[in-house]
């Protein structure tokens, strides 16, 4: 049932984001955006938990996840080290992620040359 919950929930956010780039012709770069901000305002005032719970991975691993993680290494910082942990528990909170997405990217674009679109 978790990997069904994971699904939908991971699947609807999917569909939200190609609503948005078919019907409100917004380029992938502008749905990024928008998203991780989304993910991250919700986040921080508490709405997004209940669909984390909810929906585990398929809530997590898409871009407003990532700005859920942002904000919740932020607040957390910032309730041990104090204002000064608002800039620095996003990174901690994320470092891992970013590190693997620059690692894997960088690794891709050896082994399989990339090329512009025509």
């Amino acid at each position: 049932m978790d990997y069904l919950k994971a699904f939908v929930t991971g699947g609807i956010i999917c569909v939200i984001g190609q609503i948005l780039m078919d019907k409100a012709k917004l380029t992938p770069a502008h749905v990024l955006v928008s998203f991780v901000t989304v993910g991250t305002i919700l986040g921080a005032v508490g709405i997004y938990e209940p669909i984390v719970q909810f929906g585990g991975a398929g809530a997590t691993v898409p871009l407003p996840g990532f700005g859920y993680a942002l904000a919740k290494g932020a607040i957390e910082e910032v309730q041990k080290s104090g204002l000064l942990g608002a800039f620095t528990g996003g990174v901690k909170a994320t470092a891992g992620g970013v590190a693997a997405a620059v690692v894997f990217g960088y690794t891709m674009a050896i082994l399989f040359n990339p090329r512009s679109k025509k």
